[in-house]
């Protein structure tokens, strides 16, 4: 089998396992809003600035675990919760795919910050693609006092485990659901 052919079926095999894992372990409401809740207090402890984004935000999205996997092409899935004044209004998947060097699989957790409306409504008419290597700021201490929204929104993303080399090109995918 030649490497083509081999990283084909890797990349089936990662995508259907993430697939399968996606749909096999849906959480409640209740509890997917805990977690996701957990987890904007875990970016807050990690760098407290990020309340201030939490404060005068328009509205925002968690994403309490992000997994993703790849060998030469690599896909990733998580579900997140959004929030407005501090109320959850809805839920959110994030689909990811990339291509490129990579080999391994890890877990993050990622926040994004809408400065408005009209960006809140991009995000749920499901408009919303980026690639987030591109976009995303490490949540570290002092991360949120250099960072500002670029087009009307900002991406916070924190490591949760794993082990992933890549340099490779992808984006992510968002669906909204109202609550």
């Amino acid at each position: 089998m030649n490497l083509l052919n081999r990283l084909r079926a890797s990349a089936i095999l990662i995508s259907t396992a993430l697939l399968l894992a996606g749909c096999a372990a849906t959480p409640s409401d209740d509890s997917l809003i805990r977690e996701s809740r957990a987890a904007l207090e875990r970016f807050v402890d990690r760098d407290p600035g990020l309340q201030g984004w939490v404060d005068h935000a328009h509205a925002y999205v968690v994403f309490p675990e992000i997994a993703k996997g790849g060998l030469g092409v690599g896909g990733g899935f998580g579900r997140g919760i959004v929030f407005q004044d501090g109320r959850p209004i809805g839920r959110s998947t994030v689909s990811e795919a990339t291509i490129g060097a990579q080999i391994g699989a890890q877990s993050y957790s990622q926040v994004i910050f809408f400065q408005d409306e009209a960006a809140l409504r991009v995000f749920q008419r499901e408009n919303l693609e980026f690639s987030a290597r591109a976009t995303a700021v490490a949540a570290t201490a002092g991360a949120a006092a250099t960072t500002s929204y670029e087009r009307g929104v900002a991406v916070f993303i924190m490591a949760r485990g794993g082990l992933m080399a890549e340099v490779s090109v992808g984006g992510q995918r968002f669906r909204y659901t109202p609550l």
